[in-house]
């Protein structure tokens, strides 16, 4: 965040509550974002906006607020509100959060900021241009053991290698997971869904980012390959699509000090997404960007369309599964681009 300026939008005072409004009202407003706002001491729910009247007629009137939709209901949300909350798919996120940027507002995202570097970097550069703060809702960030355990690790240091997994079988038949009906979740897979996920465990441990390869597995896995600043690397391995029996999350660190893994319990996705509110207010009040922000989102958009980019298009015998997938689907895609 730059130096303030006169334009800076006021900072609110230590005690005032936070006027937040939520833009959207699917399965992932409601479960998390509403109640999280609602119950959260600091926070008025300011009001909820959604595509469809019904969903954000039903939400808001659960949580006591007004509900909005349409293009008018945006900036009337905009308009009683300091920040605005999102659940939204990224590609309708991003350009919402530049308009709610321009308008003042601070930004609580969701990942991924975008699926587009050019949609990640124009929320960046309206959330610089407005000098508000920004947050992107990276769950094992602000859940509160994972988010020690990821500090505990990056303050160790010393680390040789490292490895994610982020397996699930949003697909398989009988799971009747909500979120299945996503599609963008569905057209950009797991890379993206989940992607985020492990970049923003690993690079506050290892560093950032320096080299990257990617492959693709079975289904919409994506396997990648990274090298890290620290001199460490480290590899990923992402499904959405897997069958029930491999499904599970892993991060496991190893180094000078032994292994490190990831401590159960880390699917707190309530009391995470209230540190990340906790986490927003102190940024606006304190005009200290948090390490989770737009601009970290971007750079999480950068690495994960350099992998879309050297995996290219799915061959045909791989869709039908007729057989391996040829060499060229694997690309070296040599250093990363400096962040933006």
């Amino acid at each position: 965040m730059t130096t303030p300026s006169a334009s800076t939008p006021p900072r609110p005072a230590p005690g005032t509550p936070m006027r937040i409004g939520l833009v959207g009202a699917g399965p992932w407003a409601r479960m998390t974002h509403a109640p999280a706002l609602a119950e959260h001491p600091g926070v008025v729910l300011s009001g909820v906006w959604g595509r469809r009247s019904e969903a954000a007629e039903a939400l808001a009137a659960a949580h006591g607020t007004e509900a909005f939709t349409g293009d008018e209901g945006i900036d009337a949300l905009l308009a009683v509100s300091d920040a605005v909350a999102f659940a939204v798919p990224p590609d309708i996120q991003a350009p919402l959060a530049a308009r709610a940027a321009a308008a003042g507002c601070h930004l609580l995202m969701d990942k991924p900021v975008a699926t587009t570097v050019a949609g990640a970097r124009e929320v960046a550069e309206a959330a610089e241009r407005a000098q508000v703060a920004s947050v992107v809702f990276c769950t094992l960030r602000f859940a509160t053991g994972t988010a020690r355990w990821i500090a505990e690790q990056s303050a160790a240091g010393g680390w040789f290698t490292a490895r994610a997994q982020w397996i699930g079988a949003l697909y398989a038949p009988g799971t009747n997971n909500e979120f299945a009906a996503s599609v963008w979740r569905r057209e950009k897979g797991a890379l993206w869904d989940v992607g985020p996920h492990a970049l923003s465990v690993l690079i506050p441990v290892l560093g950032e980012v320096t080299e990257l390869v990617a492959a693709r597995g079975p289904a919409d896995t994506t396997h990648l390959l990274l090298r890290h600043t620290s001199g460490a690397s480290s590899t990923v391995t992402l499904a959405l699509d897997a069958p029930v029996g491999a499904v599970g999350t892993d991060v496991e660190f190893r180094g000078e000090h032994g292994t490190a893994a990831l401590p159960p319990g880390f699917d707190d996705a309530l009391g995470g997404f209230r540190a990340a509110v906790d986490a927003l207010a102190e940024a606006a009040r304190t005009g200290v960007a948090h390490p989770c922000d737009v601009r970290f989102g971007l750079r999480i958009t950068e690495l994960l369309a350099q992998a879309e980019a050297g995996l290219g298009p799915v061959p045909a015998q791989a869709e039908a599964g007729l057989g391996p997938v040829p060499a060229q689907a694997e690309a070296r895609l040599g250093p990363v681009p400096a962040r933006s």
